[in-house]
């Protein structure tokens, strides 16, 4: 699973996710960041990676089971925590944010 990476704006009002592609040592954008709970993220990245045929199906259901994780945990207790204590929850993410 390592040639993927999340990609999340934490925010106190929306939280926002992206995927990236892991070629070598450079990441490569492979969807634009959704908005949480402003659209539905989840359903968004679910349909931008059924586009992608590359992307084998137990990739895909890895990718999506980790986006659920992060948007719980952001609806249940995360939405006032600072960025730091998130980041250490979370270590294999890519997180930026206001908190």
């Amino acid at each position: 699973m390592s040639q993927f990476s999340l990609k999340i704006l934490w925010l106190n009002t929306n939280l926002a996710i992206a995927i990236d592609q892991i070629l070598g040592k450079t990441n490569y954008p492979l969807t634009s960041y959704f908005f949480w709970p402003r659209n539905d993220a989840w359903e968004n990245l679910k349909t931008e990676l059924e586009s992608k045929p590359w992307i084998s199906a137990e990739d895909k259901i890895h990718l999506l089971n980790q986006v659920t994780e992060i948007i719980n945990y952001w609806q249940e207790e995360g939405k006032n925590i600072p960025l730091g204590q998130v980041r250490k929850q979370f270590p294999h993410y890519f997180f930026s944010g206001s908190l």
